[in-house]
């Protein structure tokens, strides 16, 4: 059996390599072949053309939004044309819910399998093979990529048809965010107010305003620490989803978009390339103020 794996991004690299340690018959592609040699040192095919993937009966895709997605699957140079009939085709990229629902109907009635399942854990768990996967799809089809997606993931739950998982990710992802936006706006007034960052921050992990998002964003924030998670302008196009759900469901959902308001004035100010924890420059910035730790402290320390 070929299997075949595109996308060899933040993500993709460490699920990739979870995926054909053990021997088989394995190709990646990626547009870049920075990473290659790590693959073929392993005895891994590897390939910048998407067409050499047809053989796959197998084929995983983590690649960065709805629209590369679309590409690879059905672009001018498009693989699933090329794929033979029962292929299984597995997405664990992060993208639009109505996208995904037309992508299953799509492959479908081209004969092929279909399992959306993104990803979440970020990169570490990634490196792991510990993510959680959250699944869509023919319950067939899922019980064919399961034992693939295992190697990547510990918790593989399927929630339904095809654009489920995309959904419960989507959902998880906006939680995330909302938490995120919170942060930015609180912690600076507790700096403006004359509190220690370094000491609020401890009560918030400590206490009942604790989160994932606190847990991870704030030591780093203390430190100026903006680079460790996910980019935001790659990020927002959760909050794109949501927004197209709101306004097609007429589902009412304000806290979501306050925390989008937030979210783009971040990317607005240049912050883009900074992870979630970056928003918290924004109220930093109106508010004249820093939420970092006290590094004179450290040096008195050392002397």
């Amino acid at each position: 059996m070929t299997i075949g794996f595109v996308g060899l991004g933040q993500m993709g690299r460490p699920m990739a390599h979870n995926l054909t340690r053990p021997p088989g018959n394995y190709i990646v592609c990626s547009r870049r072949a920075e990473h290659f040699a790590e693959f073929a040192d392993r005895g891994v095919q590897a390939t910048t053309r998407v067409a050499d993937l047809a053989g796959a009966e197998v084929l995983v895709l983590s690649l960065p939004g709805t629209s590369a997605v679309n590409e690879v699957l059905f672009g001018v140079d498009g693989v699933a044309k090329r794929l033979q009939p029962g292929a299984l085709v597995i997405d664990t990229s992060t993208i639009s819910y109505g996208a995904t629902v037309e992508i299953g109907r799509t492959l479908r009635d081209m004969q092929l399998s279909f399992v959306d399942a993104p990803v979440s854990g970020m990169q570490a768990r990634a490196e792991d093979g510990t993510l959680t996967i959250m699944c869509g799809g023919d319950a067939a089809a899922f019980e064919a990529a399961r034992p693939w997606l295992q190697r990547m993931g510990r918790d593989i739950l399927y929630m339904g048809a095809a654009g489920a998982g995309q959904l419960t990710k989507l959902i998880n992802q906006l939680l995330f965010d909302i938490n995120a936006a919170a942060l930015a706006e609180v912690l600076p007034m507790a700096a403006r107010m004359g509190l220690d960052p370094e000491k609020v921050g401890a009560v918030v992990n400590g206490g009942t305003g604790r989160s994932y998002a606190s847990e991870f964003f704030v030591p780093r924030i203390l430190q100026n620490r903006f680079s460790d998670g996910y980019p935001m302008k790659h990020a927002y196009k959760d909050l794109v989803s949501a927004a197209e759900l709101s306004a097609a469901r007429g589902i009412p959902m304000p806290v979501l978009a306050a925390a989008t308001a937030t979210y783009q004035q971040a990317l607005l100010r240049g912050h883009g390339d900074h992870d979630k924890g970056g928003m918290i420059r924004v109220f930093e910035d109106l508010l004249g103020i820093r939420f970092r730790r006290d590094l004179s402290t450290d040096a008195r320390k050392d002397n």
